[in-house]
């Protein structure tokens, strides 16, 4: 699992999404924003989080879907509640995963960032393959791009995100990453 030139980790499954663009010039990636998803609310598996990221959702199969129709957003990665790795968006490229949020003094973080979704929700917790794969991830990601920070979606946009939520353990993804 290493980066090549554009960004896309090697070892994980592709998907690629529409929704991205370029980085700034000279922006240097130094922070990893952690995130949950889960499609409808509070319920695993299925293709719905892959299908959103790539614009392919259909909006008429679950009542929530609806008022995601204009909704355009993505993130690099997503782990499955199975500790399965999937990569939307190369690193080298801005994923759509931050929106309105500041970090230290700086915003618009989708510009200096990675963002890493889990799937799950506020209300219950990770796996322990989640937790697995994830330190996986940002050894990787630590070893190629200059990361300083690893913040939830909460402290970055508190007064509009609550993820990855009461039930992501940071006691325990810090102990793992040692």
């Amino acid at each position: 699992m290493k980066p090549d030139s554009q960004g896309w980790l090697s070892g994980v499954r592709r998907v690629e999404s529409p929704n991205r663009d370029g980085r700034p010039p000279h922006t240097p990636i130094n922070l990893l924003v952690i995130h949950n998803i889960s499609l409808p609310p509070n319920e695993y598996g299925g293709d719905a989080i892959k299908r959103f990221f790539t614009n392919t959702l259909d909006h008429s199969a679950h009542p929530y879907y609806e008022q995601l129709r204009n909704v355009r957003v993505s993130s690099h990665f997503l782990i499955q509640r199975d500790g399965q790795i999937v990569q939307f968006v190369p690193c080298n490229k801005r994923a759509w995963h931050a929106g309105v949020s500041n970090w230290q003094g700086h915003s618009r973080c989708n510009d200096f960032s990675i963002g890493i979704e889990l799937e799950g929700s506020d209300f219950e917790s990770y796996t322990e393959r989640q937790y697995g794969a994830l330190v996986r991830l940002v050894r990787r990601l630590k070893r190629r791009y200059p990361i300083v920070d690893i913040v939830g979606h909460s402290d970055i946009a508190p007064d509009r995100k609550t993820d990855p939520g009461p039930f992501f353990n940071w006691g325990c993804f810090s102990e793992r990453q040692k």
